[in-house]
């Protein structure tokens, strides 16, 4: 099925994945489209550009948007860049999963719903409902949260063990408005094969220094060739100090090593082909309270 060829009565929307860091936005959206574009890590502020991921069925196509989890504890320019990125998507939606981790609701989370427009049909998505400890609890707290909100359906799901998936995708598409589909019936996502090659390796920077190193670090695809079905990649890895480049370098190498296999791996994964990868680690102090370096490393 092309975007110009679709039966009567098709369905096609956008629906747009909102909620504070960390509540399994881009896990979800993943699941839902059956393939990884949206990069995923404990640590909060993983996700920093608005991400598409498209699935199509018989009867219709759904535009999952990720966006950034609400941030407000630092107000410099990357993130009032993110917090834009989650306004303009919700103004753009035809439908809204608000998905708060099952149990769990606080400021955070409530300053995330107020953002939310009365005239876009909005889903609670209760998330992580398998690790409720006593299951009976879920239902008094889905109606604590629904009385702050005229949800249009609450769904408990858990999007790590593929729990109620079916369930979540039924109730969007019932909100879906008759639309020819906009993408091509096997399409995953609309953004482009190096820009996915700087999220996979900016994912694997944060799940093996996470911990260690500070939200302000980034990653810039230098260079992206194919020939024929090898694709060659030139990253450069971010960083605000010296001390965060030897970090991720490691002793003798060995953590930019593991850094740059896993992600290759990813990448030839999601690619389905071979992929040469180097990475490089620079320090750039201040581009995250920059506006210019911003833009030209490709924040919206």
């Amino acid at each position: 099925m092309t975007a110009d060829q679709s039966e009567p009565g098709f369905r096609c929307g956008y629906i747009a994945i909102v909620g504070r860091p960390n509540v399994g936005k881009s896990t979800l959206m993943n699941v839902m489209i059956g393939a990884k574009v949206s990069i995923t890590s404990r640590k909060a502020q993983t996700t920093r550009h608005r991400i598409t991921g498209i699935q199509t069925s018989e009867h219709a196509q759904f535009i999952y948007v990720d966006t950034p989890g609400f941030q407000t504890r630092h107000n410099n320019p990357l993130n009032r860049n993110l917090n834009r990125t989650v306004t303009d998507t919700l103004t753009a939606s035809d439908v809204i999963l608000f998905v708060v981790e099952a149990g769990t609701f606080g400021p955070a989370d409530q300053q995330v719903l107020d953002l939310i427009p009365k005239e876009v049909p909005c889903i609670l998505v209760l998330n992580k409902a398998d690790r409720a400890k006593d299951k009976k609890t879920l239902m008094p707290f889905a109606q604590e949260v629904a009385a702050r909100y005229p949800f249009a359906a609450i769904v408990p799901v858990s999007a790590k063990q593929r729990f109620q998936m079916q369930e979540l995708q039924d109730e969007i598409e019932k909100r879906l408005p008759e639309n020819a589909p906009i993408f091509d019936a096997d399409d995953i996502t609309d953004r482009s094969e190096k820009f996915l090659a700087a999220e996979i390796v900016r994912e694997k920077v944060f799940r093996f220094v996470g911990e260690e190193l500070p939200y302000t670090s980034t990653v810039l695809i230098e260079k992206f060739e194919q020939e024929g079905n090898l694709r060659r990649v030139f990253a450069a890895i971010l960083v605000e100090r010296d001390s965060h480049k030897a970090m991720l370098i490691g002793q003798k190498g060995a953590r930019l090593k593991e850094i740059s296999t896993q992600a290759r791996l990813d990448m030839e994964k999601l690619f389905g082909g071979p992929v040469y990868l180097e990475i490089w680690v620079k320090v750039k102090s201040g581009w995250a309270d920059n506006e210019a370096r911003l833009r030209a490393y490709g924040y919206e």
